[in-house]
């Protein structure tokens, strides 16, 4: 009986191995993924890629957004590389950074955006928290609109961008579940200038309190900025409309080598007592790129303190949720620097020096563009502030200069001074020169 109990057992265990199991899931004969669709290249940082795919020797890369030396290597500021070492050697530990970010840094930050006399900051009308560099400080300002924000009929607002404008604004305001953006006209092509006439046009067709992006200076990719009397109609303007601004700030101090001049349109709507959100990033005025240091701030247009209360408790929590607690290092680089009065004149000094080489490329290659005789004004690429010039070229002319030259920028023919040094402009003019022949820009 206990043999045939045990041969039972056996053929039992048999059974149970050589039994098919069930098939997991996703064991299908194709990958549970393949109906994913193929997402189109990021136009900026596709040309990155392209370019570094090129096998040519001789190639140029306009496409990238980061400060370069004239050798065309990245640049280290020397005060960031003091200020990082000194924090290693201090043995800083790598604890988690609040929620809300490192306050020596928040607070440091909000005075830089707003000055040091800032009526708003005097008023405990702020509320700043860290945040992953411009994109990061965005996405989080705009999923705060779309829980805590409506517009004057009680609606989720629309969200108005110049028109050309950063891509990214594109991607996030949407992602933030606000829907697709809407475009106010920004560049008039003419003149290689601003079109206030049109902006002012497209604004006032907004409804009453809707959100409009604005680029604090350096617009983003023209390069063409408004004055401070059309600041101050745009102001105006939001008063009437009751829209919320929202000021990108990712060139402060690099547009013109001034802190002040370059926060300037922001101070003028903060002063002014409206309501305000503001975003910063530290990637190209401290070359902080991988280190993702920004800033949000909240500016309210009364104080309150049971409002600022419950404001940094629910940017918090959609921090929390979103990536926790922001990075330290970088942080800590920039808070030394902000608040140790011989560093920050240190910094400001570099600030004028980046800044400067950047318009010489600027002269430079309109120069160069007269001394070849390439056809057209281009008086508008030394008109122009910041990392980036709308060169005016199409499409067209960019993929003839790709091919023919291995010339690399963004298909709306925005190209980054940055990548320029005296070695490589009359390359670049005579490669325009070549392209506006081939494809009168008249005729375009």
């Amino acid at each position: 009986r206990q043999l045939k109990s045990t041969e039972a057992l056996g053929q039992l265990r048999l059974i149970m191995t050589t039994a098919v199991a069930p098939a997991p899931p996703n064991a299908a004969s194709v990958s549970l993924w393949e109906d994913v669709p193929e997402a189109p290249p990021d136009p900026i940082l596709g040309v990155a890629y392209a370019f570094r795919a090129d096998p040519a020797p001789v190639k140029l890369n306009l496409g990238v957004g980061a400060y370069r030396t004239e050798e065309g290597k990245p640049y280290i500021l020397p005060v960031v590389a003091r200020v990082h070492r000194e924090l290693l050697d201090a043995n800083e530990d790598h604890e988690y950074l609040p929620i809300e970010g490192y306050a020596p840094f928040t607070k440091a930050s909000a005075k830089l955006i707003l000055g040091a006399n800032s009526s708003a900051l005097a008023e405990d009308r702020v509320i700043t928290v860290q945040s992953l560099s411009g994109t990061g400080s965005l996405r989080v300002a705009f999923e705060f609109i779309r829980r805590y924000y409506r517009n004057a009929a009680g609606d989720s607002p629309n969200v108005y961008v110049p028109n050309p404008t950063w891509s990214n604004h594109r991607n996030i305001v949407p992602d933030a579940g606000l829907g697709a953006s809407k475009s106010y006209a920004y560049y008039d092509s003419a003149s290689g200038g601003v079109d206030m006439r049109s902006i002012v046009r497209d604004l006032s067709g907004a409804n009453d309190g809707d959100v409009v992006i604005f680029h604090g200076c350096a617009h983003n990719p023209t390069g063409a900025d408004l004055s401070m009397e059309q600041w101050g109609d745009l102001l105006q303007l939001c008063v009437k409309k009751r829209l919320l601004p929202l000021f990108d700030n990712a060139y402060q101090g690099f547009a013109s080598g001034d802190l002040a001049k370059d926060g300037a349109s922001v101070r003028l709507f903060a002063d002014a007592g409206l309501d305000v959100l503001i975003t910063q990033s530290y990637a190209k005025n401290m070359g902080l790129y991988g280190e993702r240091v920004g800033a949000l701030s909240v500016v309210m247009s009364k104080a309150s303190p049971k409002a600022s209360s419950a404001v940094l408790s629910q940017l918090k929590q959609i921090i929390r949720a979103m990536y926790s607690n922001p990075p330290a290092l970088g942080a800590k680089i920039a808070a030394k620097i902000l608040n140790d009065p011989y560093l920050f004149a240190e910094w400001e000094r570099e600030l004028v020096k980046m800044s400067q080489r950047i318009y010489n490329m600027r002269v430079a290659l309109r120069d160069a563009l007269v001394e070849n005789g390439t056809a057209g004004n281009w008086d508008h690429i030394v008109s122009q502030i910041g990392m980036f010039s709308f060169t005016g070229l199409s499409a067209q002319h960019v993929q003839h200069m790709r091919e023919k030259y291995h010339i690399y920028m963004t298909s709306n023919g925005r190209i980054s001074l940055a990548g320029l040094n005296p070695s490589n402009v009359k390359y670049l003019a005579d490669a325009i020169k070549d392209a506006t022949s081939a494809y009168p820009m008249g005729k375009l």
